[in-house]
């Protein structure tokens, strides 16, 4: 059976800046990336996303994003960024590999792949980040609804919404973001069990990062405080909030329950809808670590900082609030592969 140093499951934006780094200590890491390209979930997110953070504050480290350091860059060239950034890290980049099971063995690991093939490895890092699982909440009535139910992962365009009467639930970015996309060419509701909140993207006539960056707060250790998936304010330039204020879309209380094709809003008001999208978070997709005994009851990886709590040679890179508040985004994850990659080649060292 093949062994390696250090198997990097996941070849986006996490597993990339891990390798990295991992090279760096003078490892030999080994990414494993179930699709055929690395470019983590970027290809697979709707079509008009684009970045909240300047090109300046959203490269890996060694790569400078490149172009208008001031711009948003659009989803396509973060993807064409990521592609750029695999060619030339010079690592072993295995496409085609979905991990199903990861085992001890011996002071180590073996990895079992969909195909059946095995792989050995000293030490294994996690990168598939906190967003691989859609999360779907118990809704009431939600099993009943014959109508479209979309999770916010599987929506591209507003084409297949046209002249529909729609529902979108959350509060959070991407909620706002594709709810007011689709109000140009449907009827939409944005539900949430709380009011949205705003923050400007420049305040004081300055992107909102170059503020997290100057007073430190982005990179602070505040991980540990985090205890569960909050919905962050929405990052708006003033377009989003405007919209919301003229009811396209509207935005109201989470509906009561749903009965077949209806809805039943908290004031008693019941409608017929069309399709109810749910932009309502992820959830780390960790389940080929179960026999490992890494993961919590909910699913989550148990770790402090990115460092299994399971096991020495185990540990997690890209997760949300991992150990910051940029841990699973494009310029923060760096420091946090840093650590791990550091920590890692010292255990690794060992006698």
């Amino acid at each position: 059976m093949e062994h390696v140093d250090v198997a990097v499951i996941g070849a986006g934006q996490s597993g990339l800046a891990s390798a990295h780094h991992l090279l760096r200590e003078g490892l030999t890491p080994v990414i494993l990336e179930a699709s055929d390209r690395a470019t983590g979930s970027w290809s697979r997110y709707y079509d008009s996303l684009t970045l909240f953070s300047p090109a300046r504050y959203s490269s890996l480290p060694g790569l400078p994003f490149g172009g208008d350091p001031d711009r948003y860059p659009h989803r396509d060239e973060v993807v064409a960024y990521l592609l750029r950034y695999a060619e030339r890290l010079g690592a072993d980049l295995r496409t085609g590999h979905r991990v199903t099971a990861v085992r001890t063995a011996g002071k180590g690991f073996e990895l079992d792949f969909a195909d059946g093939r095995t792989l050995g490895a000293d030490a294994v890092v996690t990168a598939t980040g906190g967003f691989g699982r859609p999360n779907r909440p118990a809704l009431p009535g939600l099993d009943s609804f014959t109508g479209t139910v979309t999770h916010v992962s599987e929506y591209r365009t507003p084409a297949p919404f046209a002249g529909q009467r729609v529902v979108v639930v959350g509060a959070g970015n991407s909620a706002v973001q594709v709810a007011v996309e689709l109000a140009g060419a449907a009827r939409v509701s944005l539900a949430s069990r709380a009011p949205v909140r705003w923050f400007p993207q420049r305040p004081f006539g300055r992107d909102l990062h170059f503020w997290l960056a100057v007073t430190g707060v982005d990179a602070a250790p505040l991980g540990r405080f985090q205890r569960h998936p909050a919905t962050m304010a929405v990052i708006d330039d003033g377009r989003y909030r405007a919209a919301l204020a003229v009811g396209r879309p509207d935005r109201r209380p989470l509906f009561a329950r749903i009965d077949g094709p209806a809805v039943t809003w908290a004031d008693g008001v019941t409608e017929e809808v069309d399709a109810i999208i749910l932009a309502t978070g992820y959830r780390p997709d960790l389940g080929y670590l179960t026999a490992l005994g890494a993961l919590d009851l909910a699913g989550g990886p148990r770790h402090r900082g990115g460092a299994s709590l399971a096991h020495p040679r185990l540990a997690h890179v890209g997760l949300e609030w991992q150990r910051s508040l940029s841990s699973a985004s494009l310029r923060g994850v760096g420091r946090d592969a840093r650590r791990v990659a550091g920590r890692l080649a010292r255990e690794l060292r060992r006698p």
